[in-house]
């Protein structure tokens, strides 16, 4: 007995001789154009560059040497100085974390420096490598207790800025009998050190070498976030550090690595002052380790993690350059730099998050 096929109960709604049409597939919204006004948008240090601009001309109207040789040499002299550690408090902020004894760093280098050369006469390029080893060696404890204690990065290196700053005062004090090492520039090898490092060229403006240090760390560090496996590790294990774990990342050698680089290159900065000034003082860079942060979240950099940029960073430590010397060409008190400090720190937050958020919905 055959079954009449419609009598099952089954409703068919198609009319015969026709297709039924194939299911359509929900768009994917990775896919969808976005204009290249959105896309400039997104990038993180846009808000910076833009006030950058905005803050040299309006310095440029107090004082006219503000934009010429003998002005950019000054600005940028600041600059440099805070922009080498910036770029690195950068990478290490997009990562996750924060290093509090940064600035007091660049002072614990300059006086090991200092003392390895003059009291106990090492060849100042001994002295310098020693220096860093030293600091890449206290980087490594820093990332290490973070990582094997799960205790904030905060805690971590608040204890290690106040250990730091504890050594450089007793021990400076024991061996020189004073909280200060002079006399660096009778240092064996100080002359090609200086050259290197500390000194300046294109006369008669002086411009100094940590300028060139500077752009070029800020290359290395942009090439690294976005060239380089590396980079991508970085903004995954500050984004999500599980979920970067689970698909392979080594997030403790990473973040580890961070913190060594960290300190490394604030030592070098250091290095770098102590040779300029042929001397260091115990309470170097005591501080400093604010104007690092600062200049990397003016820069675009978030403090949960896994968003900025090494150019960014450096925009930040130029607006603070531009800051510190365009006061003085203005003639005003000089006090005020720390109010503009905190002014602008608060601005480009409140920026840099608008901006993101309304880059973020654009797609047209």
């Amino acid at each position: 007995m055959k079954l009449n096929p419609m009598s099952s109960g089954a409703v068919s709604t198609e009319t015969p001789g026709t297709a039924a049409p194939p299911p359509t597939r929900p768009a994917d919204e990775r896919m969808a154009k976005i204009s290249p006004m959105a896309r400039l948008m997104r990038r993180p240090e846009i808000g910076a560059a833009v006030a950058a601009i905005v803050i040299a001309i309006f310095f440029w109207t107090q004082s006219s040497l503000f934009l010429q040789l003998d002005g950019i040499s000054n600005w940028t002299d600041v600059a440099s100085t805070i922009g080498i550690p910036a770029v690195l408090v950068a990478l290490l902020m997009i990562g996750g974390e924060f290093d509090l004894s940064a600035g007091v760093m660049t002072g614990s280098a300059g006086l090991m420096m200092g003392i390895l050369g003059t009291e106990l006469h090492w060849n100042i390029w001994i002295a310098i490598a020693a220096t860093l080893v030293a600091a890449t060696g206290v980087g490594f404890l820093n990332g290490y207790m973070v990582m094997r204690t799960k205790l904030p990065s905060f805690i971590v290196t608040l204890a290690t800025f106040f250990i730091l700053q504890g050594v450089n005062l007793g021990v400076t004090k024991a061996i020189t009998s004073e909280v200060s090492v002079s006399g660096i520039d009778t240092v064996k090898g100080y002359d090609s050190a200086n050259k290197i490092l500390g000194g300046s060229f294109w006369h008669p403006h002086d411009f100094r070498v940590t300028v060139i240090w500077w752009i070029a760390i800020t290359a290395l560090g942009t090439w690294v976030l976005a060239r380089t496996r590396v980079g991508n590790w970085i903004f995954g294990v500050g984004g999500d550090a599980n979920a970067a774990r689970n698909v392979g990342v080594p997030v403790t050698q990473v973040k580890v690595g961070l913190f060594m680089a960290t300190s490394f290159f604030c030592a070098l900065t250091g290095i770098m002052i102590a040779l300029r000034l042929a001397s260091t003082q115990a309470g170097q860079g005591v501080g400093d380790e604010f104007q690092f942060i600062i200049a990397a979240v003016v820069g675009g950099c978030v403090l949960t993690g896994g968003f900025g940029s090494a150019i960014g960073a450096s925009l930040g430590a130029l607006i603070i350059g531009m800051a510190f010397i365009g006061i003085q060409f203005a003639g005003w008190n000089t006090d005020w730099r720390f109010l503009f400090l905190g002014v602008i720190l608060l601005a480009a937050v409140l920026v840099n998050n608008y901006i993101r958020k309304r880059a973020e919905g654009a797609r047209r």
